[in-house]
């Protein structure tokens, strides 16, 4: 089985040494901040001006296995790169613009993996906005586990806020929706928050 962490530890080190601020907005932000489920890859999202892009891909891909053939026209067509860890975790790499991202690095939370072993973590509020937009079946699943388990340490004024933002922006006033209904199930029944648990 391929280790999830040990994948992480090998990204963060990389961006890290290169200054590239990162956040993990996957799954294994999932098992930390909701519900924990079975996650195969990582997914993350890097602080990367325009103009630096076709330096940040060629610098990514000497350093892991791209996944697609052209992995320059990939990114300037999706803002997306795709790689391989060297254990042979897939690794989705979003390329972050100015603007909501900004309070996402701001926002990042460091998380200790292993003894002595720290990535940074979108914070449960984000990790919920990105579920929100994306909006599959398993990201309005997660949704409702992220709630579930942060209750009221949820900054609900802030995940509002941007998604009324993203709802316009998109043209989707049902975006706020999944988001409202785990809310309001929560709030319902009563139940109190729990204590936040570690990824390991």
């Amino acid at each position: 089985m391929i280790n999830l962490f040990d994948a992480a530890w090998e990204v963060h080190t990389f961006l890290t040494t290169h200054q590239v601020p990162y956040v993990f907005i996957g799954g294994l932000a999932v098992q930390y901040w909701g519900e924990p489920r079975f996650t195969h890859d990582l997914d993350l999202t890097v602080a990367m001006p325009a103009e630096e892009v076709d330096d940040f891909v060629h610098m990514v891909t000497d350093f892991l296995s791209s996944r697609v053939d052209d992995p320059m026209s990939f990114a300037q067509r999706t803002r997306m790169v795709l790689v391989k860890a060297s254990n042979g975790c897939q690794v989705d790499i979003s390329l972050a613009l100015p603007g909501y991202e900004d309070h996402v690095m701001a926002r990042a939370v460091e998380i200790e993996l292993e003894p002595q072993k720290s990535v940074q973590f979108c914070s449960a509020e984000d990790l919920i906005i990105h579920k929100a937009i994306a909006k599959r079946p398993r990201d309005i699943q997660d949704i409702e586990g992220i709630v579930y388990r942060q209750q009221d340490r949820l900054d609900v004024d802030y995940i509002r806020l941007w998604l009324n933002e993203f709802a316009n922006l998109l043209a989707d006033p049902d975006l706020l929706t999944p988001f409202e209904k785990a809310w309001r199930k929560l709030k319902s029944s009563g139940n109190r928050p729990e204590h936040r648990k570690s990824v390991g």
